[in-house]
């Protein structure tokens, strides 16, 4: 009879049998992973049985995952919710929970959680905190070779115009504040200077990742969130600005065993991607972003981005303290794009519209409170406001 295999956590401890089969899992989100990690590496380890799988979950902090998309999320709701957390500086994920079974992998548009990668991008191009530019309510690039891709062709698409979600009229906005207020036209503008291939290079360097493994899609819109990613490359991403520009590969399985004794090992693999000073400016400006919402408070410095996608088709949250980064996304099943996120009861409530801070906020912060209390307390490191404060070449006139 073929011995079952087994998954531990990161202190050894058993989580649950392991078949390669989700559906009955406790833990169907992590299980996924497990298995398509498994099939990536030899589809035959799946076959063999009697594997002990060590993995880098804490079962505190997946229960606080756990926990907190239940209290916001039926199992029976059409919406999936998922939430992962992430080892800044380490890239061990630490919990992975969801509402139910991803049916094909939990790949949700990301919407302004990826402004970040191209203010990034713009710090680290010289831009400072008050730098900014004139903006209105539309976007409308002038020309096709407005926005260039990597390989250098014109993507612009002057048919196409861009609103602001929030109507504000024709303004100075900055760096600060377009981040702050999550300005769709303003972040059209600033990837307009900073380049469209360098704000993309600057997310993949970063981790974010196409949750179906293609490559990234170098259009206009790219830092308003086209890009369907995995709650995981998110995460990561944001741990890499919190490990000041450290990126590591996120990591689930740090060794298999086979019954012969046999061992596969998985070692962390960590690279300097930026400038620690600009990862602290950034981290900078989403402290502030997270200060000045109704998400504050969560025991410790913290740093966040909500997300909306276009149309309110996807709802995110990412954010992170010093010690740990995580993502919660939310969309529904069924097709985003046929079923937004309007007028719909989710949890057992009824939302006239849900954005990044009301479920996936609400579901961040209960799990980040809950998964930092009685840990030590560190700190970030201040930005360098000699480096990024006040304005350089794009000053109010």
């Amino acid at each position: 009879m073929t011995r079952k295999s087994v998954l531990l956590d990161a202190e050894g401890a058993v989580i649950e049998e392991f078949s390669g089969d989700c559906a009955g899992s406790g833990y169907p989100y992590l299980c996924r992973r497990v298995r398509e990690q498994l099939l990536a590496e030899d589809p035959q380890l799946l076959t063999r049985g009697g594997l002990t799988i060590q993995t880098t979950i804490d079962q505190r902090l997946q229960r606080a995952a756990q926990r907190a998309v239940d209290a916001h999320v039926h199992r029976d709701d059409p919406q999936l919710a998922t939430q992962v957390m992430i080892v800044p500086g380490e890239g061990a994920i630490k919990a992975m929970a969801a509402n139910r079974e991803p049916a094909d992998g939990p790949g949700f548009h990301q919407g302004t959680t990826a402004m970040p990668y191209a203010l990034a991008a713009a710090l680290a191009a010289g831009l400072r905190y008050d730098d900014g530019f004139v903006v209105s309510d539309e976007y409308r690039p002038r020309s096709y070779s407005t926005f260039k891709n990597c390989a250098d062709r014109a993507v612009g698409d002057p048919a196409h115009s861009i609103h602001n979600r929030e109507k504000g009229g024709t303004r100075f906005v900055t760096l600060r504040s377009g981040t702050q207020d999550a300005v769709n036209t303003f972040y059209m503008r600033l990837e307009e200077k900073v380049g469209l291939c360098e704000t993309v290079k600057t997310a993949l360097r970063l981790g974010l990742r196409r949750a179906d493994g293609s490559p990234l899609q170098e259009f206009e819109t790219f830092a308003l969130g086209i890009t369907e990613a995995d709650p995981v490359s998110v995460a990561n991403s944001y741990a890499t600005f919190a490990a000041r520009g450290r990126f590591c590969e996120p990591r689930l399985i740090t060794e298999i065993r086979e019954v012969s004794g046999a061992a596969h090992p998985y070692p962390a693999h960590c690279v300097q991607v930026l400038d620690p000073a600009v990862a602290d400016a950034v981290t900078g400006v989403l402290t502030d972003v997270l200060a000045k919402s109704a998400l504050k408070g969560v025991g410790r410095e913290a740093a966040g981005m909500p997300g909306e996608g276009d149309g309110f088709r996807t709802a995110w949250y990412a954010g992170y303290t010093p010690g740990l980064a995580s993502a919660v996304s939310l969309g529904d099943s069924r097709g985003a794009n046929r079923y937004p996120l309007i007028d719909v009861t989710i949890g057992g409530r009824r939302y006239s519209r849900v954005d990044g801070t009301s479920v996936p906020g609400l579901i961040w912060k209960k799990a980040m409170t809950e998964a930092v209390r009685g840990t030590p307390e560190t700190a970030f490191t201040p930005p360098d406001t000699g480096r990024f404060g006040g304005c350089r070449d794009a000053c109010p006139n």
